[in-house]
């Protein structure tokens, strides 16, 4: 199932400092460093991304906090390491993970990557234990995941008893702060903010009265684009596709998905219409990011289907939101959609954020015999209509 967008609100001044202090936390955890996460809860924590953990961070998180820290992974990459102590039933589940004998880099790293042989002597000093829905674990995860990191973060409660103001604690030691709410709230209210920043005509091979319209959320994120083909009307029934961006597939040509096939063909598709739009999101590897994806395609080759390596990594099967694209479409005045697409997922997405869908167009390519396998996953566990 794809990742469900969760329609927070919060006051228009306050966006933009929401904004910012997620991006500025994510910068520190891509770096290898420590920030601060404060929840609702009054929870104070340390946090900094597994996959950036060595010895001498270990140290310096512990140090900071004044206690060892634990290990927050998903309940998906929990239930593939068969990690016993916590109730991983729920899909949006977020478990912590204390070893015995006191957590090492080496340990961190191999309980979170799979791409790293662990021993089994690692697996059972492992104890697990569920933790609060919307506390500091949660959060953490969900910075790694907006970081296009591996969905795994080490999480130390400060216990400093100089803390009390923590703001001033944290000043003092040169580091970032960021709220756990503005981390749950980051993807609604990026795409909330989308704006037109840029419109150019770009006539292409097989739609040439095409324009190219990029959007912008207010934090100056990843641009989404909207690519016009002929001239839609506002109230229009449109035919449209929304298109995750994919650097292998659309750039490289690669033969492990349909992807490029399916750019190209829309595009096509809805040029011979008279007109419509693609929206290409930047949402690489269904939400994970090209790194990931890459990751993935190793654990496809060691055989693995195409979701369940994302899930091996801790991610869920499908973690594209389509809230961006629900806005693009209200901005160019197009309420009502003829949605090109073999995912029924989109159509429900799209119809949950106003937009509503009068029809489903199927849009399918000859496989080759190196996606067979990924196409047929897409059928018979991604639910999709071939």
């Amino acid at each position: 199932m794809p990742h469900r967008q969760h329609l927070l609100s919060m006051p228009a001044t306050r966006e933009p400092a929401s904004l910012l202090s997620v991006d500025r936390a994510v910068f520190e955890l891509r770096r290898g460093r420590i920030v601060a996460v404060a929840a609702g809860d009054g929870t104070r924590a340390l946090v900094m991304a597994a996959e950036g953990s060595s010895s001498q961070t270990l140290v310096d998180i512990e140090t900071l906090a004044g206690m060892v820290p634990s290990l927050a992974i998903t309940n998906k990459r929990a239930e593939v390491l068969g990690i016993e102590g916590a109730d991983i039933s729920k899909d949006d589940a977020v478990i912590s993970v204390e070893l015995d004998g006191g957590v090492d880099a080496e340990a961190i790293l191999q309980l979170a990557d799979p791409l790293i042989d662990m021993p089994q002597d690692v697996l059972n000093r492992a104890k697990a234990s569920a933790v609060t829905k919307h506390g500091v674990h949660s959060a953490a995860i969900g910075l790694s995941k907006i970081a296009r990191l591996l969905p795994a973060a080490l999480i130390a409660t400060v216990q400093d008893p100089d803390s009390a103001d923590f703001a001033a604690w944290i000043a003092r030691r040169n580091l970032v702060m960021v709220d756990a709410g503005d981390i749950f709230q980051y993807e609604s209210t990026a795409a909330r903010t989308l704006g037109r920043v840029s419109d150019a005509r770009v006539p292409l091979e097989d739609a040439e009265n095409t324009r190219i319209i990029a959007y912008r959320p207010q934090d100056g994120g990843l641009e989404h684009l909207a690519i016009v083909i002929g001239d839609p009307q506002p109230g229009d029934t449109a035919l449209v596709r929304i298109h995750s961006e994919c650097f292998t597939g659309d750039l490289l040509g690669s033969l492990r998905c349909d992807c490029g096939d399916q750019l190209r063909g829309a595009i096509k598709s809805i040029s011979e219409s008279g007109s419509g739009v693609l929206l290409y999101l930047a949402q690489e590897g269904r939400g994970i990011g090209l790194v990931n994806k890459l990751r993935a395609y190793t654990l496809q080759d060691r055989g693995l289907d195409t979701l369940d390596a994302n899930e091996m990594l801790g991610y869920d099967a499908d973690e594209r939101v389509y809230l961006p694209a629900a806005e693009m479409l209200k901005d160019l005045g197009l309420k009502t959609v003829r949605l090109l697409t073999n995912n029924p997922d989109k159509v429900e997405a799209l119809s949950r954020f106003g937009i509503e869908v009068s029809e489903r167009v199927e849009h399918v390519f000859p496989s080759n015999k190196h996606n067979e396998q990924y196409l047929q996953t897409k059928k018979v566990k991604g639910g999709h209509l071939f």
